[in-house]
């Protein structure tokens, strides 16, 4: 189930908040002794997060939870180090595992007893995941994400941003699990969004901004903006990931304006537009429905596909 953004913080009437966590979404399950981890997008996580696969031996059999990764450094979430954990297998995730733990934060509850509970609302759904985690008494690496009714209690968790909380999460309380659904909403504390790496300035080895993307409702990919100059470690950590565009991009033979009060016209490098990118945005837009302002760049978002990212009007 998904959720759609919202630009009201307040807590609506007939509706429970949760804190939005800085993770990886993912479902595990258990069945017949066999444990599932996945994200999303349905890739396989087991072999990168070793302790909660052997941590699922708590869990009774015939039990599917949805939640969020999530890993703690030195009182924050750290987002950087779960993406490094994904890239591990073998002796490096158990060795990484020690260094970085993960915890699974359940927040909704799917399966119970081998029993489909999706038809039921949420605040049914939410009582019987509490009393999974009380009555088999679970431990680390399984964390019970808060819910509240209360505004007060809300509006603490929005000011949890220095540890890396990004907002709150509503869910109505009479709501049934609908998997695939927009129908969570989510607000967001930080100024961030997303958008696809289309195209970047200086070589693909060592790339000094990112001209960013987004497809319109009739598949169309628009320029939406480009990225204020990177640093080193930034540029040095993207380049990996990219790949020069192979066969026909959908920006073939376009030009680039510097913009900025420029009239300078950009040397680029189109990329395959695979590469999700985290960003720092000004609210202000041009005519043409691109931010204004360079942009900054925040990471790399390997758990989202360019599909995941929000879709602007066709122009």
């Amino acid at each position: 189930m998904l959720t759609s953004p919202t630009p009201r913080p307040g807590l609506p009437p007939g509706m429970a908040g949760e804190p939005k966590w800085d993770g990886y979404r993912a479902l595990v399950s258990v069945d017949e002794g066999r444990v599932e981890l996945r994200s999303r997008r349905g890739t396989d996580m087991r072999t990168a997060f070793p302790e909660i696969v052997a941590g699922a031996t708590q869990l009774r059999d015939g039990t599917a939870l949805d939640g969020e990764l999530v890993v703690w450094e030195e009182g924050r979430l750290a987002f950087e180090r779960l993406q490094h954990r994904m890239q591990r297998r073998g002796a490096g995730a158990a060795r990484a595992a020690g260094e970085w733990p993960a915890h699974f934060v359940a927040f909704d509850l799917l399966r119970l007893s081998g029993n489909d509970v999706t038809s039921w609302p949420y605040r049914r759904r939410r009582a019987a995941l509490e009393s999974v985690f009380s009555a088999r008494r679970l431990t680390a690496p399984w964390t019970l994400c808060p819910s509240t009714t209360d505004q007060d209690v809300a509006n603490e968790w929005l000011t949890w941003g220095a540890v890396g909380m990004e907002g709150i999460v509503y869910k109505r309380l009479t709501e049934p699990y609908k998997p695939g659904a927009r129908s969570w909403f989510k607000y967001k504390s930080r100024e961030t969004t997303e958008a696809i790496v289309g195209a970047i300035t200086g070589p693909l080895a060592a790339p000094r901004t990112v001209l960013l993307a987004r497809y319109d409702t009739s598949g169309n990919l628009h320029y939406v903006g480009r990225t204020a100059t990177l640093a080193a470690a930034t540029s040095a950590s993207i380049a990996p990931l990219l790949s020069g565009s192979s066969g026909e991009h959908p920006w073939t033979g376009w030009t680039f304006s510097a913009g900025w009060g420029s009239r300078e016209t950009l040397d680029i490098t189109l990329v395959q537009p695979d590469v999700v990118a985290e960003v720092g945005v000004d609210v202000a837009l041009d005519s043409a429905g691109r931010w204004r302002h360079p942009v900054l760049w925040h990471r790399t978002r390997s758990d989202l596909s360019p599909a995941d990212v929000p879709r602007t009007a066709p122009r």
